[in-house]
């Protein structure tokens, strides 16, 4: 049996994102009741329950369009004669053509991975920085070449070298260097080479400058040195350790809002130039093509179906369900 639960979890501690969907209502006949959950991750795979072929279609599209703009949604599944009876905002309604009929309600709620903040140096702002990142929710990783000092016991994890590999950096990814001139260097080589989308340096301007010389002479590429941003942080006119701890997670957080939400690794390896869904020719409903498992060919073109029965009725007059579709 499925364990929502338990999966949320593992997927969670894993730093994968995905959707818990739940049937919240419906109105019979269905075979999915309420309190019926599924978990849909960023590469399109569906664990659980929550409807059979021609809800399981409609609910992977809507969940990866949440993944997408990190927005719950409450999806309304209904036969065309009852679309726009209820009307409600908020709610997303799909027409259900299979022949079953019925209304699914489902509640799609998006889990996404928290934003990694890693901070680089022991000074004064970089534990000031440490402690605003999690109060603010980021999973937040200290490298300190010193040890571990006391205003670091917040931090989620402590290296003492400059490796980043062992962070696992996604594109949700920010790294603020503050070691105020003590590896400066090292550390933005090695974290301009990652993947992160910010990457900063607690510096004045004079001494930003003495630090690019020295990354140009370090092989990294024109368009790596343009994603450092010196001084790190907007310009509030911050003065104390706080305020330029402050003036950089204002930076940190409105660069993530402008931009969109980071598309999973997984799901953009799993995506090619063909199409992913095809339209059953009988019943209309969308069939998701890799995970199909009726489908017909008919003069040299392969048709999928929702069910078994939309298939027979297919290969039976081919021609005539060609010619309404």
């Amino acid at each position: 049996m499925h364990n929502t639960l338990s999966e949320a979890w593992t997927l969670t501690q894993s730093g994968r994102p995905f959707v818990i969907a739940t049937v919240v209502r419906v109105e019979k006949p269905t075979s999915a009741k309420p309190g019926a959950s599924a978990i849909i991750t960023a590469d399109g795979v569906l664990s659980g329950w929550v409807g059979g072929s021609c809800v399981q279609p409609v609910v992977r599209r809507e969940a990866a369009k949440v993944l997408q703009d990190g927005q719950a949604r409450l999806l309304r599944i209904c036969p065309e004669d009852m679309m726009g009876r209820a009307p409600r905002e908020g709610v997303t309604e799909v027409t259900l053509t299979c022949a079953s009929g019925g209304t699914l309600e489902i509640y799609l709620e998006p889990h996404l991975p928290q934003p990694n903040l890693v901070v680089v140096g022991h000074l004064p702002v970089a534990e000031a920085l440490v402690a605003l990142g999690k109060d603010l929710g980021y999973t937040v990783s200290a490298i300190c070449l010193e040890g571990a000092p006391d205003g670091f016991n917040r931090a989620d994890r402590m290296l003492d070298q400059l490796d980043f590999k062992p962070l696992a950096l996604t594109p949700d990814s920010y790294i603020v260097v503050a070691s105020h001139g003590n590896y400066d260097e090292d550390a933005l080589a090695a974290a301009l080479r990652t993947d992160a989308v910010y990457v900063a340096l607690v510096a004045s301007k004079k001494r930003s400058a003495a630090v690019l010389d020295y990354l140009r002479d370090c092989g990294l590429t024109a368009q790596q040195l343009a994603r450092l941003k010196y001084p790190a942080g907007l310009d509030l006119g911050a003065v104390t350790p706080d305020e330029i701890a402050l003036s950089i997670m204002a930076e940190i957080m409105q660069l993530r809002r402008s931009r969109p939400l980071p598309v999973a690794a997984e799901k953009a390896a799993a995506e090619d130039s063909g199409p992913k869904e095809a339209i059953d020719p009988i019943c209309h409903m969308t069939v998701e093509i890799a995970t199909a498992r009726y489908t017909s060919v008919y003069k040299g073109e392969t048709y999928y179906f929702c069910s078994a029965g939309c298939k027979k009725s297919f290969e039976k007059e081919p021609e005539k369900y060609l010619v309404t579709g």
